[in-house]
């Protein structure tokens, strides 16, 4: 154990060359870094964890019946054995159970039909899906996080040399004294990470549960790297950028799911545009430019060196990634004239979206009927008028026949 401790701690892969444990021992300043500190992320995740779950129940849910958020209404299933034992094992999304091998051996167990078995398993999906009031509480709780987060990060940097400058960042490194607003900036997203990676499971999952699972572990890795490295100048750019465009998407879901669209479009409206002007502009020409290239005027590399630029990279591919999903709702707002729900979001069940597109069938089923019957309208009139018109022509020639043999 102590063998795997020296080797982890080798100041050649923490400390730039020429910088030893001892030196940075010998730091002036009110507060040095130390690994051990990263130990109280743990007690505030479960604080957070706290924290969010008195949230939600006295704040959030109360806010969601005030902006009349509407759950929508859920069929009633009715209990089959064979298909809650087959529901209960699979335990996934409806679309995993459109296997016609598998429904045609539950038609014949249950003596139903091909639809009804489909349609149970729509309902029980359905009766599963996590409620809009319980969608409304999560995102309420990380918009209020974040604009804290926000603003609080904002108003410890604005008067920061490295704010301005990023050269500063570099500046001394890694003999840079910590200040303890930054300090307690560090601990607090730490551990509101950490809550959000120890919670991940039971929260709603989306479309990208891989990509925050490995953005959550990125981000972790990634502050608690800095930390131990006294990056914690370039660490708290990078925090800041993140946040400022978060609070704004977290806006927009929870007036998505109280039903305003105008606020929530122009709240996403907003979001796109902070999102790609920080994370793909200022992110790689402000944060990753500086990391990469400004540092090399200060120190030589070393292993924490491209290990820290190499999470930056991976936090900028999840961005494009993210973007791509930005812009594509942004393309059907453009062109379709709506936003559709959230692109990352899985909570809306199969059964709506098939009530939707029964409704959808219906309507152009009745459409192409109107249509078809002002055809029929119109060739029944000309073909009525045909026939009076014959009508009326073989009458007059039937009376001049007449005339001759009246005179």
């Amino acid at each position: 154990m102590e063998q795997l401790s020296q080797w982890l701690w080798k100041q050649e892969y923490w400390l730039p060359p020429g910088v030893s444990w001892e030196d940075m021992e010998k730091m002036e300043g009110s507060r040095r870094p130390l690994p051990r500190d990263l130990l109280l992320a743990l007690p505030l995740a479960l604080g957070f964890i706290m924290l969010r779950y008195a949230f939600e129940r006295c704040v959030a849910f109360p806010l969601s019946r005030v902006l009349g958020v509407k759950d929508r209404v859920c069929l009633k299933v009715t209990p089959v054995p064979n298909l809650e034992a087959f529901y209960t094992k699979k335990h996934k999304k409806t679309d995993t159970f459109y296997n016609l091998s598998e429904i045609t051996s539950l038609v014949n167990q249950c003596n139903l039909t091909h639809r009804q078995v489909e349609t149970w398993f729509r309902n029980q999906t359905n009766k599963d899906t996590p409620t809009n009031n319980k969608n409304f509480c999560f995102p309420s709780w990380r918009f209020v996080f974040y604009l804290l987060a926000f603003t609080a990060g904002f108003a410890s940097l604005i008067n920061t040399p490295w704010f301005w400058d990023q050269r500063e960042c570099w500046r001394g490194f890694p003999q840079q004294p910590v200040q303890d607003v930054h300090y307690w900036y560090y601990m607090l997203e730490l551990g509101f990470y950490w809550s959000l990676l120890l919670c991940v499971s039971v929260d709603v999952k989306r479309k990208d549960f891989k990509e925050q699972i490995v953005h959550h572990f990125a981000t972790i890795f990634l502050l608690g790297f800095s930390y131990c490295s006294n990056y914690i100048r370039i660490g708290t750019l990078v925090m800041l950028v993140h946040d400022s465009s978060d609070f704004l998407l977290e806006s927009a879901k929870m007036f998505n799911y109280a039903g305003w669209k105008k606020t929530c479009d122009s709240l996403f409206v907003i979001f796109a545009a902070v999102f790609l002007v920080t994370r793909l502009l200022l992110f790689p020409s402000k944060i990753i430019y500086t990391s990469l290239v400004l540092s090399m005027e200060m120190f030589e590399p070393f292993v924490g060196y491209y290990f820290f630029n190499a999470l930056l990279l991976v936090l900028q591919a999840l961005h494009i990634y993210w973007a791509y999903l930005i812009l594509r709702m942004i393309y059907k707002f453009l062109f379709l004239g709506k936003l559709d729900r959230d692109e990352r979001s899985d909570v809306e069940s199969e059964a709506e979206e098939e009530e939707n597109e029964e409704e959808e069938e219906k309507e152009e089923e009745q459409s192409s009927w109107r249509k078809r019957k002002v055809v029929l309208d119109s060739r029944l009139a000309m073909l009525s008028s045909s026939c009076v018109l014959n009508n009326l022509t073989n009458q007059k020639a039937n009376a001049n026949r007449r005339l001759p043999k009246a005179r």
